[in-house]
This record gives structure tokens, C-alpha cells and sequence, in this order.
């Protein structure tokens, strides 16, 4: 059997330093591995401990990932010739700022479609920060650098996820029997329930709901047997073009295979399908009967 060809990933900035091999000088040199240890020390301080040897490793290993990451962000084409070009001309200190903007806005993003009053304290803005600042850039020695394509994956994933929440908070907005304002979010239940009760007709945006209108809702469904593509496009046409990509894909997938949808039509006892409402709904359906 053949060995594993493990190919070497350096960081960005690691690879940029070995151009000096190709072309030295010294004063760039000097003035680059200066700015480094002034950007290492400030993380040490901030973000590990400046008291420790390990701290000061840690920070190195994240001013390493950090400013490879804005290397990365800065020339997606591999050139890591104009990457030490970049460093010399603009400073490491511009290629670290723009890592840690990048790592800023991902920590600002929704990680699920559960949003909870956390989300919005400061002091649990300023943990996740520090958290995914350690995830992203964290540059170890023994390991190949993935940060970039790391980031690339979450930034993506929770773009996604942002969607859902923008979504779910306009129809949050737009209810029909008044806006709901809770601090905790549901955002895959609220749009549960829009879907579903959309297909009843009318046009009306249902974003929270009890037992009480869920047994209107069911009769009301059985007697006038409504068209359901006729009323998810009437609330497609209430809804903002920004947020039908995830509205459409959402209806697809209820069309195919939501329970609720699939038994109204015939004799499912109301509790079960209450029950059954409760699966999509989660925290935005009201189970108190009134």
C-alpha cells in the first residue's frame, strides 16, 4: 500500500515571510516582524494572557491566523509574492483588521433559527466574539491552516440561517391579529405556521396561534376544501422579494411532507393534529386553550 500524500497547508502570512528568502530585505523585514509583536502583545491583552508564556503563544497563533485570514480575504488568487507586497505596503496591522472584521460579523450572525434574548446582551456578544475568534484564526503549528475555508463554510451556513430569522421576524411583524414581540424567536415555527394556515385562503399572515383558532382553522379547511397553491401565492405576493427564496424553498418542502397539511383533509381526531402542530410550531404555538 502506498502512503497518504499529506499536502502542507501553511498560513498566509507564514508563507508571504518565506518570500524574504527569495527577494531579503532587511529593513521590510525588521519593520513587519516589529508590527507583528506589537499586534501579538495587544491580543495577549485582550484576548489570552500577557502574564503567561502560554498566553503569549496563543496570541501569536492567533495574530498568525487572524492576519492570514485578511491576507486571504484580501488576495483570494494565491500569490503569496503580493501578499508580502501587501504587508510591506499597507502594514500587517491592515491585514489583522481585516481578518478580525470578518470574525466580528460572523459572531454577529444567527447560528440557528433559535434566537433567545441572550443573542442581543452585550457580555455574551463580547464571549462569542472572543470564542470564535479562537475557532477561526487559532494558526497551530502542528496542524494545517484551515481557518479561511472555516470560516468560508460558517459564514455561509449562518448567512442561511440569518435568512430563516429575517424571514420569521417579518411575518412576526405582519401577523394578522397584531405583531408578536417576544425576546425568544422560533424562526422555523413561525414559519411553520404562516405555511400552514396560508393555505386556507384569504390572504391572512399567521405568525402565532392556539388551540382555539387551530379548531377554527381545521373546520374552516374541511367545509370549504381551499386551493393550497392558491393561498401559499397569496402570501407569497404579501411577502418582500428579498426573503421568497427561503419562503419558496419552505412551502416546497411542506407541500411534499408536512403531516398537518396531509391529514386535515380526512378524519385525524383535532388532537392529534394539534399534536402534530405542535412538532412544526415548537414555542410560537399557544397550547392554552381560549
Amino acid at each position: 500500500m502506498l502512503p497518504a500524500i499529506v499536502r502542507e497547508n501553511l498560513p498566509r502570512l507564514t508563507r508571504a515571510i518565506k518570500q524574504f528568502a527569495v527577494e531579503p530585505d532587511d529593513e521590510a523585514a525588521y519593520a513587519l516582524a516589529d508590527e507583528l509583536t506589537g499586534i501579538t502583545a495587544m491580543v495577549a491583552e485582550k484576548f489570552t494572557n500577557d502574564r503567561t508564556a502560554d498566553g503569549i503563544q496563543k496570541a501569536l497563533q492567533l495574530t498568525v491566523g487572524c492576519v492570514s485570514l485578511g491576507l486571504d480575504h484580501e488576495l483570494p488568487d494565491d500569490d503569496d509574492e503580493a501578499a508580502l507586497g501587501l504587508l510591506i505596503e499597507e502594514g500587517a496591522e491592515y491585514a489583522f483588521q481585516v481578518g478580525f472584521r470578518m470574525v466580528k460579523e460572523l459572531a454577529t450572525l444567527p447560528e440557528d433559527a433559535l434566537v433567545g434574548e441572550y443573542d442581543t446582551d452585550p457580555v455574551y456578544a463580547a464571549r462569542r466574539l472572543r470564542d470564535k475568534f479562537v475557532d477561526i484564526c487559532q494558526a497551530d503549528p502542528n496542524q494545517n491552516w484551515n481557518g479561511s475555508a472555516r470560516y468560508a463554510v460558517q459564514f455561509k451556513q449562518r448567512k442561511e440561517v440569518q435568512a430563516v430569522v429575517r424571514l420569521a421576524g417579518w411575518l412576526r411583524r405582519h401577523n394578522t391579529e397584531g405583531p408578536v414581540s417576544d425576546a425568544d424567536l422560533n424562526a422555523e415555527g413561525v414559519i411553520a405556521l404562516a405555511i400552514i394556515f396560508a393555505v386556507e385562503g384569504g390572504g391572512r399572515v399567521v405568525a402565532r396561534t392556539g388551540q382555539k383558532e387551530f379548531e377554527r382553522f381545521v373546520k374552516s379547511v374541511r367545509k370549504n376544501k381551499p386551493d393550497y397553491e392558491a393561498g401559499w401565492a397569496e402570501l407569497v405576493a404579501k411577502v418582500p422579494v428579498q426573503h421568497h427564496p427561503v419562503l419558496l424553498e419552505r412551502i416546497g418542502s411542506y407541500r411534499q411532507s408536512c403531516t398537518v397539511l396531509q391529514n386535515i383533509k380526512g378524519r385525524t381526531a383535532m388532537k392529534t393534529l394539534f399534536a402534530e402542530l405542535e412538532n412544526y410550531a415548537g414555542s410560537e404555538l399557544d397550547a392554552d386553550y381560549s
